[in-house]
């Protein structure tokens, strides 16, 4: 559509952006971006993917594999939050939910993005919820999979498996501490090959990729700005239809943790993958994909808006 990239590789769909916030100043964001959709699906609203938070994470190792697939239906944009991949890593200034959303809503305002479908992993689902909370109206449905912040552990304990073994990295960075991490993100232990342990090893231990993730990680830990990130506090808010996705046998964010979202969000809904971890975009890509872009195609824009709650969408 239009000027939009339609090939699907890391470098043809790659783009950043200078933006300015208040927390962070002027910073550039990396993105992907990719658009294949007929004519006849020209009004779709874009979709805006955030990648997860663990060692060497970005919006191209969570989400790359994925682009094609949706690109053919909606104009596609993935994008490394700040602290992370090919973005800016300035020390995080609050929450970094807040803060990160807050970037995302500056890269929307200058590519001219009005309004866009959010999917978010794990981190990036904090980061999306806390941003269609701030800005209901920029923000058309939402997916979450496995989302911090969201997550609230009713039976197991924490740190979590997965957290522990990011923490472990965090605090002596080294190949087996993190092979150990992506072990626990998948059930599939075939998928942690030493391509991927070394690819995301480079990325983790690039120039400030640690003092970004030591800021991001305190500031879920500084009592002055834990509880911004506490998402589940708020989460009768969101007014947005949900997707919960989880894998059953996610030892990051575990299952049990979906029970508060799906009870506590008006609209949400919740689908469950069998023998997944916490990586359902790769471990489940088909299915993952068909059941998202099902609930997108389901978004209807609202008819009498006048008639709608403050923030509430269809």
């Amino acid at each position: 559509m239009g000027a939009a990239r339609t090939g699907f590789g890391k470098e043809e769909t790659r783009a950043t952006v200078r933006v300015a916030t208040e927390a962070a100043g002027e910073l550039t964001l990396n993105y992907y971006e990719a658009d294949a959709r007929s004519e006849a699906d020209a009004d779709r609203l874009p979709l805006l993917m955030l990648h997860g938070g663990g060692p060497g994470a970005s919006a191209w190792s969570n989400f790359g594999p994925a682009l094609g697939g949706f690109a053919a239906r909606y104009r596609t944009l993935l994008v490394d939050q700040p602290g992370f991949g090919g973005s800016d890593k300035p020390p995080v200034v609050g929450n970094y939910y807040r803060f990160s959303a807050d970037a995302v809503v500056a890269l929307m305002d200058r590519l001219g993005l009005e309004r866009v479908h959010l999917l978010g992993n794990s981190l990036g689902g904090g980061t999306a919820m806390r941003l269609a909370l701030t800005h209901p109206d920029r923000v058309g449905r939402l997916i979450l999979m496995g989302p911090g912040g969201l997550s609230l552990n009713l039976f197991h304990a924490d740190p979590t498996e997965g957290v522990q073994r990011l923490m472990d990295f965090s605090a002596d960075p080294s190949r087996d501490a993190l092979r150990a991490f992506i072990s626990t993100m998948v059930v599939n232990q075939a998928l942690v090959t030493d391509e991927l342990v070394e690819e995301r090893f480079a990325d983790a231990t690039a120039p400030g990729a640690q003092d970004a993730m030591r800021s991001m990680g305190m500031s879920f830990f500084d009592p002055a700005t834990a509880e911004d990130g506490m998402l589940w506090r708020e989460a009768h808010r969101l007014r947005h239809h949900t997707l919960l996705t989880w894998g059953r046998e996610d030892r990051v964010n575990p299952l049990d943790g979906a029970m508060a979202a799906l009870k506590l969000i008006p609209k949400a809904q919740l689908h469950v993958f069998p023998r997944c971890g916490h990586w359902a975009q790769i471990e489940a890509a088909d299915e993952f994909r068909d059941i998202a872009v099902a609930f997108l195609d389901r978004h209807r824009p609202a008819t009498h808006p006048a008639r709608t709650t403050p923030g509430e969408t269809s």
